[in-house]
């Protein structure tokens, strides 16, 4: 996934999954001609098959306004959005889909579907989301987590969040994923407690009760993100300068970050929540048509990825 320069990221996304035949999607509630056109462009670079949850007759008059061909498309009929998200989540815990993409419906319809305690689609691993950047000033593919789901995680959220961003990162090709575990500072204070966190994550670590990864931390922004100011301040880390993922203090300073390196660095993000049975594509009206596009590869290399753990 190393790039050295700030195009092409996404692009070798999709060529990882040109070789790949299309999974099956349920997307819950395309209810607006760009919720479905997300589904159907995925559907026409063979990545998806989706299958539309809703009501049907609107999804119909929708797509004929804006000139979408359906004919070939599975629609199962819910009479409104949070009847869309029930169905879509029924749909996925019957085999039907290996993979889930909301629609038009808001996040949090979808996700009480998700985690329903009798009927969703939770796991032992806690939900959380990542966002997989591509920040033209940055070298390679960047992951920040979690920006949309956990509000104020605890330490024992911040593992399992931890552990889905490296598991998704080995996914997309790293043998051995860098973490950055961010905070305002970079030493460890009692005064703020995610530098606690930071340092607790890097010896559980160590103790291999988090895998796969080479973690470090507390780190601030600018010495997780640069060499240079990382050797200002003589921190000696394999992960400083280097970083493969951001793992954020708390959701706010998550998204406040993820926007900001949308609309001032220019950057695509897709974004795809793990912990749940299959994986759960969340795409957003800002995001450019690219960034979606690579959202449904993502979820796409993830799902075969756990067709191979089953197998």
């Amino acid at each position: 996934m190393n790039q050295k320069t700030g195009t092409g990221k996404y692009e070798q996304l999709l060529a990882m999954c040109k070789k790949l035949q299309p999974v099956p999607t349920v997307v819950a509630h395309p209810c607006e001609e760009s919720a479905l056109a997300d589904a159907m462009d995925a559907a026409r670079e063979g990545l998806i098959v989706p299958i539309l949850v809703g009501p049907v007759e609107r999804i119909q008059t929708i797509a004929k306004a804006a000139g979408i061909d359906l004919s070939q498309t599975e629609m199962v009929d819910a009479p409104h959005s949070h009847s869309s998200a029930a169905t879509a989540v029924e749909l996925v815990r019957g085999g039907r889909a290996e993979l889930l993409m909301k629609g038009s419906l808001h996040t949090n319809e979808l996700m009480a579907a998700v985690l329903a305690r009798d009927t969703g689609l939770r796991t032992g691993r806690r939900l959380s989301h990542v966002f997989v950047m591509d920040v033209p000033t940055y070298h390679k593919v960047l992951l920040v987590t979690d920006a949309a789901i956990n509000i104020f995680p605890t330490l024992e959220d911040k593992v399992d969040i931890c552990q889905n961003a490296i598991d998704l990162a080995i996914v997309l090709g790293l043998k051995k994923p860098k973490v950055a575990i961010l905070s305002a500072v970079e030493t460890v204070t009692s005064k703020i407690p995610a530098t606690i966190h930071a340092a607790a994550l890097c010896k559980m670590a160590e103790r291999g009760q988090i895998r796969g990864g080479i973690l470090d931390g507390p780190l601030a922004f600018d010495n997780a993100i640069s060499k240079q100011a990382a050797q200002t301040k003589n921190i000696q880390s394999q992960v400083a300068g280097d970083p493969d993922i951001l793992l954020v203090p708390d959701l706010e300073a998550g998204n406040i970050l993820a926007k900001q390196l949308s609309f001032l660095a220019n950057a695509d993000s897709a974004g795809l929540v793990l912990g749940a049975r299959v994986p759960i594509i969340l795409t957003s009206r800002a995001d450019s048509v690219r960034a979606r596009i690579a959202s449904c590869a993502v979820g796409m290399l993830v799902a075969y990825s756990r067709r191979k753990q089953r197998a």
